[in-house]
Parts: structure tokens; sequence; C-alpha cells
């Protein structure tokens, strides 16, 4: 097995069990505020301390697991459920109008930061988790598109391609039933890694309050609301700081772990 691989779902497996873990059990409610016992640090009864309105860090970090990941994996489906399709029919139509416009759409998209359609988006409907889903969303589905297209535009020249062409198959079938299992390898690969930008993307948005709104825990608000307590709290801004650069890092380990185990090349390499 791939070391990377290991460590990679080892560290996303923590904190999908605890966003899970989240739903039935906390150690305190996230929501409670205690005010005599802010601020306090790492140990006793609350075990990665307390903020400056005295709610338990843990309990939060969990609730925040659940939010940051669920955002992420609702943007990541959106991307792959609209980019996908457009990748598979571009290439299937490669050279044409329909093509030409799939990809100039892609570009204006790209020209866009998701940061920036999230505040446009915000200034319309208003801040919360729902519309940080569909900015981070948007911006996934270029991304699938392109990848989908230039992975499917080589096995378009196959020869199983012509076979299937000569046997009478549609461009929509053959993209369905050759094309879409050729390109799924390379596809998991890159939604573990638009998964880990969700994360981050979520996180960013939040910190500028343009993410899920208060009391729902977000560990961007939270590393927002420890900024100006750095030098008295610390541990506000490093636990979800590090819960963060952790989940992060366990998926992009896990994507390459991935990578190296379904490239058929480097399967037969090492044997």
């Amino acid at each position: 097995m791939n070391r990377n691989l290991i460590l990679g779902a080892l560290l996303t497996s923590v904190f999908l069990l605890s966003a899970l873990v989240s739903f039935v059990w906390t150690p305190f409610s996230h929501t409670a505020m205690d005010i005599p016992n802010k601020l306090q640090g790492i140990g006793g009864a609350h075990l990665l301390g307390t903020d400056h309105f005295g709610r338990d860090i843990l309990s939060m970090i969990m609730v925040g697991a659940r939010t940051s990941i669920a955002v992420a994996l609702v943007a990541v489906g959106i991307g792959m459920g609209l980019g996908v399709p457009l990748g598979l029919w571009a290439a299937a139509k490669r050279g044409s109008l329909v093509d030409e416009i799939i990809m100039r759409g892609n570009d204006l998209v790209f020209a866009f930061p998701s940061l920036v359609i999230a505040i446009l988006i915000t200034a319309i409907f208003g801040a919360s988790a729902v519309n940080a889903i569909i900015a981070i969303g948007i911006f996934n589905i270029p991304v699938f598109a392109r990848i989908t297209r230039g992975a499917a535009l080589s096995l378009w020249e196959r020869e199983f391609i012509l076979a299937a062409r000569v046997a009478g198959k549609s461009a929509a079938r053959i993209s369905v039933e050759h094309i879409l299992p050729n390109v799924t390898n390379l596809l998991i690969v890159q939604g573990t890694i638009q998964f880990s930008l969700g994360i981050l993307a979520e996180a960013g948005l939040s910190y500028v309050g343009l993410g899920a709104q208060p009391p729902t825990p977000s560990w961007g608000r939270m590393l927002a609301d420890a900024q100006t307590m750095v030098s008295i709290a610390p541990h506000m801004a490093l636990v979800p700081g590090f819960a963060i650069i952790l989940t992060v890092l366990g998926l992009n380990l896990m994507g390459d772990g991935l990578r190296d185990a379904l490239d058929p090349r480097l399967r037969v390499r090492r044997i």
C-alpha cells in the first residue's frame, strides 16, 4: 500500500469521523457560552480550551468540520455534476462552435476568482453557507470541464473508439460507455484535490464573513474571531489553523496516493 495514501486516509478519516460524531455527541454544546471560564488554555475540563465567550473549542472544531466538509463536498459535487458532462460534450464536438463556446465560457469563469464570485453572490442574496457552496461550485465547473476534455481528446483517437464509431454508436453513447470510464481515475484524483481546495475556500470565505454565519461554527470564522486575541489566547487561532492544515494535508496526500495507485504505468513499473 502507498504510504501517502495510508497517511492521507488516516488524517482525513479523523476529521470525517469527528464530523459524523458531532451529529450525535459533542463534549459541550457548541453554542453554550460560559463567560466565567472564557479563554481557558488547553487541558482540563475543556480539552482544547475555550474561546472569548467561554465556548468549548473542541466542540466547535467538531461541528466546524461538519460545516467545512459539507460545503466542500456539495461544491465539488456541483463542479463534477456540471463540469464533467460539459467536458465530454466539448471533446465529442472538438473543433466545433459548441466546443469553442464551452471553453471560452470556462475562460470567463476563470477570469473571476471564487472570492469575487462569492462577494457578488453575497451582495445579491446575502452571506450564508449555501451561497458559499454556490460560489465554490461555480468555480469548480470549469476545472472539471478542462480536465475531462483534455483527457477525453486523447481517447477519441484510440482504436477502440474508432471501432465503436464503426459499429454505429453515437458520440453521446461513446462518451458515456467508453470515454467516461477511462477518465474516472483522473476525475477521482482531481476530486480529492478540489475537495481540499474547497475546504480552504470555505475557510477563507468564512474568515471574511461570507460563509457560514453565527451561531454555526466554521474554522474560518474561528480564525477571524481569534485574530485580535492571539497574544493572550494563541490556542484560539492555533487549533482551527492546525485543523485546516491537517485536513488539507490529508486530502492532498490521499490524492497523491490515489494517483500513484490508479496509474497503470506506475503499477507496471512497481511489478
